[in-house]
């Protein structure tokens, strides 16, 4: 997991939502697509995105480098964690891309008891937030929610993960459990079988070319534009 914190008077007008598991979509320098990211935290000035790294990806190739001092794209904030006021518990539930969501819903939590648990391949990450029940990198998450043991009354459970796997636990929670949109959010963070769309031109070298010439990004993408035209 890397930590990407920005800052700068492009916040100026950044406005927190004050839900827990706000999300923001990020383009990152060379890239015309957005990727969501949980906000971790915001201080009034600094937007801290905690970004788990795969074997590739857009945002993954772009955090691996020396991006210290690159500017980048993001979008209004927008959060769903909602339990009812008067929930008797919350469950909370996700691989490693869940985690700063869980982490910061953990840090806001009322009064109702809250039970989190977390897969991850690297095992638990002292220090990252108190509270969690740390699960196996290989645990069937599906398979962990159709078996457990739901707490007693009525309550609100939360989980983010793999999209496949979510469509999966949505189906237990809406037909099996009947629970509604008032006691769940269950959401895809990421899709083992998402491919970054093709293009014509591949913008990368363009763009690597255009800062090795000391181009600005609005020149960069005018010669991008250019090579798209001539097909």
């Amino acid at each position: 997991m890397v930590r990407v914190v920005l800052g700068g008077p492009g916040l100026a007008a950044f406005t927190s939502t004050g839900i827990p598991d706000e999300w923001v979509a990020l383009v990152v320098p060379g890239q015309f697509q957005s990727r969501y990211y949980t906000v971790r935290s915001w201080t009034g000035t600094e937007l801290t995105l905690d970004i788990v790294v795969h074997d590739q990806g857009l945002v993954t190739e772009w955090a691996m480098t020396d991006c210290v001092g690159d500017r980048v794209a993001i979008s209004e904030p927008k959060g769903s964690f909602l339990p009812a006021a008067e929930a008797d518990w919350v469950v909370l539930l996700g691989d490693l891309t869940a985690l700063p969501a869980i982490a910061r819903i953990l840090e806001a939590r009322g009064e109702a008891p809250t039970h989190a648990f977390v897969s991850s391949s690297d095992g638990p990450i002292d220090g990252y937030a108190d509270g969690i029940t740390w699960l196996p990198g290989d645990t069937e998450l599906a398979a962990f929610v159709e078996s457990f043991a739901w707490p007693a009354g009525d309550g609100y459970f939360w989980m983010a993960g793999e999209s496949a796997q979510m469509r999966q636990i949505r189906r237990h929670v809406r037909r099996d459990l009947g629970w509604d949109a008032s006691r769940q959010d269950l959401m895809g963070y990421w899709s083992n079988t998402r491919a970054r769309q093709s293009r014509a031109v591949d913008p990368g070298p363009i763009y690597r070319r255009g800062k090795a010439e000391g181009l600005s990004d609005e020149q960069i993408w005018a010669e991008y534009d250019e090579e798209v035209s001539r097909g």
